[in-house]
């Protein structure tokens, strides 16, 4: 059991990974690991990582939806197919051992900063500036989460209380982060969003479970 001052720190974590997770993605890096230093099993940690996530990318999508920055009509297919995804993922993230290397790669590519890759996806393929890019990112990770949640809910591998406490304060932490990322717009996006893109590549380079490096022998 985790107990509640753990559980307030989880808290102030998610907020703080809400309001980046809002700007540019990422907040995925944060929270993942603050759960599985909190105790929790990897399987535990990602389903409880997607309720939380979830409730950031829909609170900082409404942000976004208000001003008017959602283009719903390009916007739906995109959601559609993030959430099945998302719950693709999810099956593949449940199952046996035998599709370890699967997960691993799912983990690399589409796990914690998966907004970034959004980001730079739909900048390039519809053409949309860092703010506009942005809010349909956060609606993609929306649904993408929501879709994995639903299969992590029916496995049992979201704890609650955390989840419940650290959705709390990515709701906090996105709106806050929207509002950021209105009011500066490309001048903080961008940064952000090479950092994080940075912190991705690491990440990726560094899991001794990742295919490239399984196949270079590293």
């Amino acid at each position: 059991m985790v107990s509640l001052d753990v559980i307030a720190t989880l808290f102030v974590v998610a907020a703080l990974a809400g309001a980046l997770d809002a700007i540019a993605g990422g907040g995925g890096l944060v929270t993942l690991p603050a759960l599985l230093l909190a105790g929790l099993s990897p399987v535990q940690a990602l389903g409880t990582n997607k309720l939380q996530g979830a409730v950031s990318a829909i609170s900082s999508t409404s942000a976004f939806a208000r001003r008017g920055l959602i283009d719903w009509k390009t916007a739906w297919p995109v959601a559609l197919a993030a959430a099945a995804a998302g719950l693709c993922g999810a099956l593949c993230a449940s199952l046996p051992c035998f599709v370890a290397p699967l997960v691993g790669f799912y983990d690399g590519i589409f796990g914690p900063g998966a907004g970034a890759f959004y980001m730079v996806a739909i900048v390039t393929l519809l053409g949309y500036g860092a703010l506009k890019a942005t809010a349909h990112t956060k609606l993609a990770n929306a649904a993408s989460n929501l879709g994995s949640l639903v299969l992590f809910t029916l496995k049992g591998a979201v704890v609650w209380p955390v989840g419940l406490a650290m959705a709390a304060g990515a709701f906090i932490g996105a709106q806050v982060g929207s509002r950021l990322a209105m009011r500066f717009g490309p001048k903080l996006i961008r940064p952000l969003l090479v950092v994080i893109s940075c912190a991705m590549a690491v990440k990726l380079l560094a899991d001794p479970a990742n295919p490239l490096r399984m196949a270079m022998g590293f």
